[in-house]
């Protein structure tokens, strides 16, 4: 770790991702008992990994890229996190995404710890050869502490089943034989799993039906609005719009759209997936981005990227209720800021977590060759999800706190209790 990551490592910045973690794990030491005592292990990461990624482009240059694999705490099991591709990816920001990773696993009792990588590219700028390159390269630096066993990587932000194909092949082709449990969100044919698209999406919205019935809100003809457009937020737009919901503002890349009787979902969907982003739209009129925050809503995802919703921001909004489709999108100020003002905050480490839900589920079949129906899967995922919320919601009405500090206590008792009984070696 370089000097200026050592300090930001100790003193990071109280809005930086690494610096929202530390706080909201100092919010739940309280609730943890004699287990406070090895609340250090959940502020240092085990293990990361600093990588020099160079590849030869299509021009014949060579360019270098850096890259990351962090694993937070492996106390419970392997490392699950996924690897994201993006010009602004920091060794701080994938340090929180896998503490992130490792309570997201333990709120809903998966057998995993967490980890996460990335590279800092932004593969819009990279040919279809020299995407393949970065990942096989990357795969190749990071072999040394990922497989099937130790480690399990997953699609992020600019990573899908074509990068973990690859990523499949060059961990295979380096170990002598096919291993297709060493990544999951793959291709169908590869040893993917059915219904692993879709599941984060569909988690945010079991998660959101569970939050409005105990807190009266009647789903249809409920408004809302969706920042980030990509699996995540259009998949769980769609759910909530099946249910009667009406989505009314929908933001992504290419810009923010806003619709008061409520968008055509599959008709937004499909537009987007054609051309590449939202703008453009007939059925929307286009406002600045900023507006976004304005829009009058009952229930808010944010489902891009972490840091979105400010103590600004915050003192706008007008939902009920808020679903963190995303990775720390809500900075601790303004979660206590919509505490103040009632609105009930769904935290990622449980809204998000159908994701990591199926890649398990993908896990299992790969070790067993047998494979699930799209029906049991999503019948096997809602079980879980609404498990783990009923157990999370008692937690808070027990203590008589947030959603986020619940959610926090019920996984960092079970990962500190793993840590207690394993003892520490040699």
């Amino acid at each position: 770790m370089s000097d200026s990551s050592a300090l930001s490592y100790v003193h990071p910045s109280p809005t930086s991702p690494w610096g929202t973690y530390l706080s909201q794990v100092d919010r739940v030491l309280p609730y943890l008992g004699h287990l406070a005592r090895w609340s250090e292990t959940l502020k240092r990461p085990k293990r990361a990994l600093i990588v020099d990624v160079p590849i030869e482009m299509d021009n014949g240059t060579i360019a270098h890229y850096e890259g990351y694999r962090v694993q937070h705490n492996m106390s419970r099991g392997p490392g699950k996190g996924g690897v994201r591709f993006h010009p602004d990816v920091t060794l701080e920001e994938v340090m929180a995404l896998s503490a992130w990773m490792t309570v997201k696993c333990a709120a809903v009792n998966l057998p995993y710890g967490g980890a996460k990588g990335g590279i800092r590219v932004d593969p819009k700028t990279l040919s279809r050869n020299e995407l393949e390159k970065v990942t096989r390269r990357y795969t190749s630096e990071i072999g040394l502490i990922i497989g099937p066993h130790s480690d399990i990587p997953a699609p992020d932000v600019n990573t899908n089943g074509q990068i973990m194909a690859w990523m499949m092949d060059t961990y295979s082709m380096n170990t002598g034989s096919t291993a297709t449990g060493v990544v999951t969100g793959k291709p169908i044919h590869l040893g993917g799993s059915l219904g692993r698209v879709k599941a984060t999406g569909r988690g945010v919205f079991v998660t959101g039906r569970e939050a409005a019935r105990r807190m009266g809100l009647d789903l249809r003809g409920a408004r809302v609005a969706v920042q980030g457009f990509g699996n995540v937020g259009s998949v769980a737009a769609e759910l909530f719009a099946e249910a009667g919901a009406k989505v009314v503002a929908v933001q992504d890349h290419t810009g923010t759209l806003v619709n008061d009787k409520g968008f055509d979902m599959p008709a937004l969907m499909a537009f987007s997936r054609d051309q590449g982003g939202i703008m453009g739209f007939k059925d929307g009129e286009k406002v600045d981005n900023d507006a976004f925050w304005d829009v009058k809503c009952d229930i808010l995802i944010p489902a891009a990227l972490e840091g979105q919703i400010t103590a600004e921001r915050a003192r706008k909004i007008s939902a009920r209720l808020v679903l963190e489709g995303a990775n720390g999108p809500t900075v601790p100020e303004a979660d206590d800021i919509l505490a103040e003002r009632g609105v009930l905050v769904v935290p990622d480490v449980i809204c998000n977590a159908g994701g990591v839900t199926v890649s398990y589920f993908e896990w299992v079949q790969d070790f067993s060759s047998f494979f699930w129906t799209e029906d049991e899967i999503n019948q096997r995922l809602d079980r879980i999800m609404v498990g783990a919320f009923d157990h999370i919601w008692a937690k808070g009405e027990q203590h008589k706190i947030s959603l986020r500090t619940a959610t926090y206590a019920v996984a960092c008792e079970r990962i500190l209790i793993a840590r207690e009984e394993r003892g520490l070696y040699p």
